[in-house]
């Protein structure tokens, strides 16, 4: 088994989903009492928070590319970066480092064309809905990407950073998010990317007859199955 890097703490929240994930599925293939091989260096998310409001990227990407080579130093084999929208300095962490970065939009590209996906509505922060850095990987895959109104990315966003990432999980919020994706819905996606790792604390499958991509629930399964030599 090959031990995975996690560079979590953005938000520690869902750094805990990850880590749940990791183990349930290195125990769902392997059985007994086998858990995943995972180095987590978790980061002060205050700090990189502040720093992406100001537009400050270089200086995100200095602290990340430093926790990188402190998980490789440690003996991973390969990372995972457990948020969506720090992937927008995935290429500078990826060039610090000797070992494979998994990049989430990668992963969830893949589970949506082997479902025959080729139009999704997408759900994140501000910067994953608007830039281009996540986004153009879905496209160069073939995937048409289907953003909410300026209002709905607004409202989304403010949920994320004023209560999902400090744990408040809020039903008028849960409801805010489910209209946004009967609208991306109604203007042609077939299913939506919950583009944020906190969003799957609020908005469960369940919720919604709208076909629901959880990116850390995919980007976890991707590692495992890398850790495990199936990809």
């Amino acid at each position: 088994m090959k031990t995975i890097g996690l560079l979590g703490g953005m938000s520690w929240e869902s750094s805990q989903s990850y880590y749940r994930l990791l183990n349930e599925g290195i125990k769902r293939r392997l059985g007994g009492l086998h858990s995943a091989r995972v180095i987590l260096y978790s980061v002060d998310f205050a700090e990189i928070e502040a720093l992406q409001h100001q537009g400050d990227w270089e200086s995100t990407a200095n602290i990340l590319a430093e926790a990188a080579r402190s998980t490789e130093a440690a003996g991973a084999d390969f990372l995972m970066i457990g948020t969506n929208t720090m992937h927008k300095v995935a290429p500078e962490i990826a060039e610090t480092i000797n070992i494979p970065l998994l990049h989430i939009a990668d992963a969830t590209a893949e589970a949506l064309q082997n479902d025959g996906v080729n139009r999704v509505g997408l759900l994140g922060t501000r910067f994953t809905m608007e830039q281009a850095f996540y986004r153009s990987r879905l496209e160069q895959a073939g995937i048409e990407v289907l953003v909410p109104n300026e209002a709905e990315r607004n409202d989304i966003h403010r949920i994320i950073y004023e209560e999902l990432c400090r744990g408040q999980v809020l039903p008028g919020s849960r409801d805010n998010y489910l209209a946004t994706i009967d609208s991306l819905s109604h203007r042609g996606a077939q299913a939506v990317i919950l583009g944020c790792t906190e969003i799957g604390l609020l908005v469960r499958p369940s919720d919604t007859s709208v076909p629901l991509y959880d990116t850390t629930e995919i980007h976890a399964d991707a590692a495992v199955r890398l850790a495990l030599g199936e990809i």
